[in-house]
């Protein structure tokens, strides 16, 4: 061996050393660290969310108060965590009854509004956002409904956790059942789909009724894209009467 591999080969040696002493260095833990192995998985889960620094709970959000306010979960959440996200029984009818008690209907009745400001709330899913960009209140809020449906047939992106709502209105109506459900479905869907992934849009305040209502003419005004592709006349359903799970939603 020369010298300078000898000399190489040393400092490679006292290299991994080094690394080695950091590495256990780092592994101690100081007496005011909490020891995460003796953490159930929802202590874990509320350490590294409210107290681990890890996400900057502090800044504003746009209902007002703080995202560390947002991040606490209500009844009906609490709910679903417990039972994830598969309620039976008492839980599941606790759950609907919770979401029902929740609706608020607008005066005059459930109306359709315009298909065309529908259109643009169903692709924009602007508003309440925790991050750098400052989400203007004065904007109105979208309804980003093709994050999980597809609406309009000749649209070529969209989301597949929901089911498609392609020509919904032409498949099912404009009948008064009609309209209550799809409004109560956007309102709270939990009150039909206890720990449903779909946002409480309504009930959560991110829509108001009139942008709930311009969504539902995009949905069901016969003049909207979404059904434009004609069907059998004799398909119409309404969902009282459509099979087990097949609501549309």
């Amino acid at each position: 061996m020369t010298n300078k591999t000898r000399h190489v080969t040393y400092m490679g040696l006292a290299l991994s050393a080094g690394l080695l002493a950091g590495c256990v260095q780092v592994g101690e833990q100081s007496d005011d660290e909490p020891d995460l192995t003796e953490m159930s998985a929802e202590e874990y889960a509320e350490y590294l969310i409210f107290e681990s620094n890890s996400f900057k709970l502090d800044q504003e959000v746009q209902e007002g108060g703080t995202a560390r306010e947002r991040m606490q979960q209500d009844e009906l959440q609490r709910l679903c965590s417990d039972t994830r996200n598969r309620p039976h029984g008492e839980v599941a009818n606790r759950i609907v009854a919770m979401a029902r008690e929740s609706f608020e209907y607008p005066e005059g009745g459930i109306q359709l509004g315009d298909w065309e400001k529908g259109a643009e709330l169903a692709r924009s899913g602007y508003g309440y956002r925790i991050g750098h960009n400052y989400d203007n209140p004065e904007r109105t809020v979208g309804g980003n409904c093709y994050a999980c449906h597809q609406m309009d047939p000749e649209e070529l992106a969209y989301g597949n956790i929901g089911p498609s709502l392609s020509n919904y209105g032409e498949l099912r109506g404009n009948t008064e059942a009609v309209r209550r459900f799809v409004y109560e479905m956007i309102y709270n869907p939990h009150a039909y789909f206890p720990c449903t992934a779909m946002p409480r849009m309504g009930h959560n305040g991110f829509l108001e009724q009139e942008s709930i209502s311009h969504i539902m003419a995009y949905l069901l005004d016969p003049e909207s894209p979404v059904n434009a592709r004609k069907v059998d006349p004799d398909v119409e359903m309404d969902p009282a009467s459509a099979p087990a799970g097949d609501t549309g939603f």
